[in-house]
Formats: structure tokens, sequence, C-alpha cells
């Protein structure tokens, strides 16, 4: 054999390859509205999410309204900063509306999560969105592929639980409230709730008073929706289509009532409030509160003390926002949604191509590309809603 028949043949070998993707980030400024103090995040879900590959910048004190530390934060692996900071990142979660000159601060094409709050929104807020070209995401209105509402629900969830464990601490305030138990005891006769609606808040509420020995009766317009409800809750709550004098006659003997929301919104006047017991703990779990009792002055739960919230003068009110009334559980709640939210964006490969692939993900988006994609926004500064279809086939 030749030499050059005895010299080794060069052979293909396997290289280590890396795509690098940029790291996006995730911003958590500080809310400055004094009625949401619900947060997007706790501390071991940011860490679950920095380990997934975001980088997230929190603004300094940002999570005091659920009692986490800073340094809770930054063992996770968050990283403090200043507000200009958190709110430049490619992902902003503020959950409550912006104001304009924090939108004007954000970077141009970023993604807003936020709550749908088309009541609270001015124009200046909706034209900021628009100009910066903001990808605005209403997170209480994404929907799965069984039509489920992962914020929403639990958020409902949340309220009608609140609403019941704040509605007998007022009860049994022995100055301000009856000094009565919600349940009773063993030869006195339970509290009534009254439940108007069928849907996540009532059950929620219907189950919690039940677990406290309450007499339950729900009202609602869909039958299909009681009898869901019944398979959930059973006999033990009494079910009954919204006939106007078996429900006036319910709201003038309970001494707790829930309006969690039926379409169309009943308007209870001041006649029937005023027949109503004295000292009647009311509540209103809508997003657009008021609507039902328009008569009775509203108590926020979320700027309310505890002073505030025990009824002198006037006898009734109607409380509301009870969810951020337990403002950790919302956040904890919150933030395992957003974790799986957020890794099926990141199998997407990115926020456009999980809107045009999820459609429960499209529905929820408010601003689009500088358009308003949702009617509400849309009406909200007098233009015409732009069909997001047509952007996401174009880009």
């Amino acid at each position: 054999m030749s030499p050059a028949s005895q010299s080794p043949t060069p052979l293909e070998q396997p290289a280590i390859t890396s795509t690098s993707r940029r790291r996006l980030s995730i911003g958590l400024p500080r809310c400055g509205d004094p009625a949401e103090r619900r947060f997007p995040l706790t501390p071991e879900g940011a860490q679950m999410l920095v380990h997934q590959g975001f980088t997230i910048r929190m603004e300094h004190s940002a999570a005091d309204s659920i009692h986490y530390a800073d340094n809770a934060y930054q063992r996770a692996g968050v990283q403090m900063c200043a507000r200009g900071e958190s709110l430049s990142c490619d992902i902003v979660m503020h959950l409550a509306p912006m104001s304009p000159d924090d939108i004007r601060r954000m970077r141009r094409g970023a993604m807003l999560f936020t709550l749908f709050s088309p009541g609270r929104q001015t124009p200046e807020c909706i034209n900021a969105l628009l100009h910066r070209h903001i990808l605005t995401v209403a997170i209480d209105l994404i929907a799965d592929e069984r039509g489920n509402m992962p914020f929403a629900d639990i958020l409902a969830e949340i309220d009608g639980q609140a609403a019941i464990t704040r509605a007998a601490s007022l009860l049994a305030d022995s100055v301000h409230g009856k000094g009565i138990l919600l349940g009773g005891v063993a030869g006195i006769v339970p509290c009534e709730v009254t439940v108007i609606g069928a849907g996540i808040a009532a059950c929620a509420a219907a189950r919690y008073a039940l677990g406290a020995g309450a007499q339950v009766r729900m009202f609602d317009h869909d039958v299909y929706r009681l009898r869901e409800a019944e398979r959930t809750l059973g006999r033990g709550v009494v079910y009954s289509a919204l006939h106007p004098r078996i429900l006036t006659k319910a709201l003038q003997s309970a001494d707790v009532v829930i309006y969690t929301g039926i379409d169309p919104t009943p308007h209870f006047d001041s006649d029937t409030v005023d027949s109503m017991k004295r000292g009647v703990i009311i509540f209103d779990l809508t997003a657009q509160c008021g609507r039902a009792f328009p008569s009775l002055p509203p108590i926020d739960l979320a700027l309310a003390s505890p002073l505030d919230i025990s009824l002198t003068e006037p006898s009734r009110a109607c409380y509301v926002n009870a969810g951020s009334a337990v403002a950790r559980t919302a956040a904890m709640a919150l933030s395992n949604t957003f974790i799986t939210m957020l890794s099926r964006i990141v199998h997407c490969d990115g926020m456009t191509n999980a809107i045009r692939i999820l459609p429960g993900l499209q529905r929820a988006v408010c601003t689009f590309m500088g358009k308003p994609v949702n009617a509400d926004i849309a009406a909200i500064v007098g233009v015409r809603q732009v069909d997001i279809n047509i952007y996401l086939t174009l880009s």
C-alpha cells in the first residue's frame, strides 16, 4: 500500500451549536391606584419565570400592598430598580389603568397586561397607548380552548369567598354590627344570605355561606345556570328564577345580599332598599359597581379602614371591590395563571404568533399596532374599532 492510501480520511463531526435568543424583560411598576391592592406576581411566581428565561425588573416597594418585602423578590432573582426602568421593559404588568405619563415612558411597541376597566379609562390614556403602539391585553378577557377564562374566573371565585368572609366579620361586630354569627348555633336560626346570580362568584359565595351554616337563596334569569349551580352546590341552596315578588321577599328577610351580575342588570330602587333590614350587608361584585343599588353609598374595601366599613349612619351601604381586601390571595392566584400563560406565549415564539395561534388570547387584545381593536376601547376615543385579523394577516 502506498503511503497516501494509509493517510487518515477526515470525517464529519457533530458540532455544538446554539441559538441566541434575547431574554424578554418583565416590568413590575408600583400601582399608584389606591383602589387596586392586588399585585400580579409573588416572589415564588417571579422565581419560576426567571428560571424560564425571563428578566424581571420591579420598582422598589411595589409589592408592599401584598406584604412582600423587596428582599423576597431579590432572592428570587428579580432586579430592583426605579420606576422608569420597570416601565421600559418588553412586558409591563399593571392591573389598574395606567396614567398617560407612565404610558409615555413605556418602550414603543411594548406589551401591557392589565385588567379590562373601560369605565375607568380616559381618552388621554387610550390615545397614549395608541401613540406608543402598545400591545394592550386585558387579562380578564383571556379565554382557553374550552371557553374558560382563567384570570376572570379565579378573581371571581376570590371575590365571592371574600364577600362572605367580610360579611361574617361585619355581622359579628358587637359595636357597629349586630353581634351575631353568620351560621348561628343549635337552637338559633342562622342568617339568611341572598345571592343574585349563578356564576362562579355566586357559587363561591354560596358554598362559603353554606359551610358557615347560613341559609342561602340563589336567584338568576338563566334556569340552565341555576341547574349547573345545583349540580355544583347540591340541594342545600334554595334556587329560584328571578321573579320580582319572590326576590323582594328574599331581600326583605336577608341579612346578607350579594349581587354578582346578571343580564339584564336589575335596578333596586330606594323603596326596595328601604324595605330591607336595618344593618343588612350588601355586596356588589361586578366591575361596574353601583348599577344594581344606585341609591346606596359605595364603600370600597380596598380603601376603607376597619372603622370605615363598620356601619353607623347610614344603616345600609354597598360594599365593592371585595377581592382587593384579600390582595395577597389574589396575587398568588394571578401569579400561578401568569406562569402558565407566559409559558404558552414563549412556546408560540412571540406575542404576535401567540395572538394568531390562540383565539382566546386574541379576544383579549385591546390595542394593537396603534389601533383600537376592542369596541369599548374604541368608543372611549370616538373612533371605529379595527379588526385585529387584518393586522395579523399582514404581519
